[in-house]
């Protein structure tokens, strides 16, 4: 066990680099599907199915974690991930085929979400009431870190031979370094540590519980007893409008979009998006000095309505920009077509973003002679790719010059936003509201609904496009928006400065007041008449 001088950056270190690794791997594949769509010949069901193979393996994760967290505890779990991550991270950088692949994009989404639930827990039950907030925001501060180097080794692996093998390949770095600052951690703490800044647990893990304290089952999620199912509603809630409102689809199709704004070449599309991942990290670091000042409840209302204001603004402009948004991914085969070579508007861009110039353009024969087959004639629309940017042929008139700027406004204030609210604040509160004994169990049933949601939205964007347009599908993610800031304002209670053992009486309330913990910032000390007398 490390000397407490050093648990607190020890916490911070597990914090950051879980987060790093998640964000890494959810991004990475942003980069990686053009390459590999060019080696394997991907149509764009199985780009798809690439995509959303994470999301399987992460959701599974959810189903089964929380009974590995509640029973193995915490530190075991990140690092049982931790290995399950190389495995995964192997097969990548080794594969030959689909089916490889999607067996390590599946284990690695297994890892991942795994290590995320374990790690949230872990640090908020280290952490006493005045670092957990910033220590839990730290990992979603490792997201986006994560995401913009993930934005970057594509950038700078696009043109060497194999380079998506790299791309993979180094998830495993944070993985491992996060595992030799978990073996200087204490196993788990226990409720007192409100009282200091860090209690280590003393003889054991944190799961290992006083037989004097309540027990309880899965079922008790959805009971009145302790206000469980009060617990619940909000923990679903917030995971729910967090990927409701579209922000997945911004960051897988982020390339792809900015060549909507005005964008036109491979690179500076890529490069913009290192930009909106820029901006992630400058948000989420603003949410960290602001988690424990604020609160967590301004911080979900003002990120909400902001995201609410963006994205409908842009919805809004993609009305009156000249965009072609027609359907993406229809009926046709495609199965080997190559994608996005420059100079030929007649073959499609994938799901991926934008070709870079520096990347290795040539074709295998196999590929080219099958897709030569398929390819349609000049001028055909393209039937596979997000058709974002306009028609071959039309140059933006210049007074459009201003909306493509102010679709690139809103889309990072979009990203702020979230980053602000929703990104680091839903998961503290979930990490704070349950108690010890289920924790894991009830985090990792949120967690479910999370993934699953996510699957829903990514998998579901390009048929809403085709179904309701582009401008249309950001209005509607705008109103969930709304309806989430309403939710927030309803449910959503404030924890700030409040020990976990605290936060758990207040939630055992049926009913408590929207602000509890909010306007009197020592909610959770204990005031005594101090009798005086009369000879002092």
């Amino acid at each position: 066990m490390g000397r407490p001088s050093l648990l607190l950056p020890l916490c911070a270190s597990v914090s950051l680099l879980g987060g790093l690794t998640f964000g890494y791997e959810l991004a990475v594949i942003s980069g990686a599907l053009l390459p590999l769509q060019l080696d394997f010949g991907l149509s764009c069901s199985q780009q798809e199915l690439l995509v959303g193979s994470l999301l399987l393996g992460a959701l599974l994760a959810s189903l089964v974690g929380g009974c590995l967290i509640d029973h193995y505890g915490r530190k075991q779990a990140i690092l049982g991930s931790n290995l399950v991550l190389l495995a995964g991270s192997l097969s990548l950088g080794l594969a030959g085929s689909l089916a490889w692949l999607l067996l390590g994009r599946s284990v690695a989404g297994f890892a991942i979400s795994l290590s995320s639930m374990a790690c949230c827990i872990h640090v908020s039950e280290l952490a006493g009431p005045r670092q957990r907030g910033v220590l839990v925001a730290l990992y979603e501060a490792g997201i986006t870190v994560g995401v913009l180097l993930s934005y970057a080794l594509n950038y700078a692996l696009a043109g060497a031979p194999g380079g998506w093998r790299h791309m993979f390949g180094w998830a495993a770095a944070p993985a491992l370094l996060q595992s030799l600052s978990l073996l200087f951690l204490p196993a788990g703490t226990v409720g007192a540590a409100g009282h200091k800044d860090l209690i280590p647990l003393q003889g054991g893990e944190a799961t290992k519980l006083d037989p004097g304290r309540p027990r309880y089952t899965f079922v008790d999620l959805f009971r009145a007893r302790d206000n469980m199912r009060g617990r619940t509603v909000v923990g679903l809630g917030l995971v729910l409008f967090q990927q409701l409102t579209g922000q997945p689809n911004v960051l897988a199709y982020a390339s792809t979009i900015f060549r909507s704004v005005g964008f036109r070449g491979g690179s500076s599309a890529v490069l913009a998006s290192v930009g909106l991942g820029a901006v992630k990290v400058a948000a989420t670091l603003t949410a960290m000095g602001l988690v424990e000042r604020a609160g967590r409840r301004p911080l979900l209302l003002a990120g909400c309505a902001l995201m609410a204001l963006s994205v409908s603004g842009l919805g809004l402009v993609s009305f009156a920009v000249p965009l072609h948004s027609g359907p993406a991914c229809l009926a046709m085969p495609n199965a080997t077509r190559l994608s996005g070579l420059p100079g030929d508007s007649s073959l499609p861009r994938g799901l991926a973003p934008p070709p870079l110039p520096t990347m290795d353009q040539s074709p295998r024969p196999p590929v080219l002679s099958a897709s030569e087959k398929t390819r349609p004639p000049p001028g055909a629309e393209d039937p596979t790719a997000l058709s974002l940017t306009p028609p071959a042929g039309l140059s933006p008139a210049p007074e459009d010059a201003l909306l493509h700027w102010t679709a690139l406004v809103c889309i990072m204030v979009f990203v702020s936003a979230f980053s602000i609210g929703f990104g680091p604040v839903t998961w503290l509160v979930l990490s704070e509201i349950y108690p010890v004994e289920i924790r894991g169990r009830a985090f990792a049933f949120c967690n479910s609904f999370n993934w699953a949601a996510n699957l829903f939205i990514s998998l579901s964007f390009l048929d809403l496009i085709g179904a309701i347009g582009l401008s249309w599908t950001f209005l509607l993610y705008g109103l969930t928006a709304v309806f989430g800031l309403g939710f927030i304002y309803l449910f959503v209670p404030e924890t700030k400065g409040q020990s976990l053992a605290d936060i758990d009486q207040q939630f055992q309330k049926k009913w408590f007041p929207l602000s509890f913990g909010h306007r009197q910032s020592s909610a959770g000390i204990q005031y005594s008449r101090i009798e005086v007398s009369a000879a002092s």
